[in-house]
């Protein structure tokens, strides 16, 4: 079954350079996305409930986005992203998440990314 590509638009109510750190560090990361953070070079190990996956690093442009690609799906063409979008004229701040997800688990997958968002608005008070 291939996995089908769906972005999620979330406004949150914070500065950019703060967002960033908290999509990109694995301390922050570890306050709202996954119970441990670990990070060496460009591969990062997230950890919930003791299971841990990996994934590396693609793409990272400070202040704006980074994108982790799952090492265990090397061989499609699948990642997930955490952007950061700045309305230019009401300078409205929005995480946009993109991901991948099998065709029957895409609703779940974006309650999912909802939640933690949720947990992050939390976190920093927005």
């Amino acid at each position: 079954m291939s996995k089908i590509k769906y972005d999620l638009e979330i406004p949150i109510h914070a500065s950019p350079s703060m967002l960033y750190q908290y999509i990109s560090s694995p301390s922050n990361l570890e306050e709202w996305f996954a119970d441990k953070v670990n990070a060496r070079g460009k591969v990062v190990t997230f950890e919930w409930d003791g299971t841990e996956e990996q994934a590396e690093i693609v793409t990272k442009k400070s202040g704006e986005r980074i994108r982790f690609k799952w090492l265990e799906s090397e061989d499609d063409e699948s990642y997930f992203e955490i952007k950061i979008q700045v309305d230019a004229l009401t300078k409205d701040v929005s995480l946009i998440v993109t991901d991948f997800a099998e065709e029957d688990e895409v609703e779940e997958s974006k309650q999912l990314w909802e939640n933690q968002i949720e947990e992050l608005r939390h976190t920093i008070g927005a």
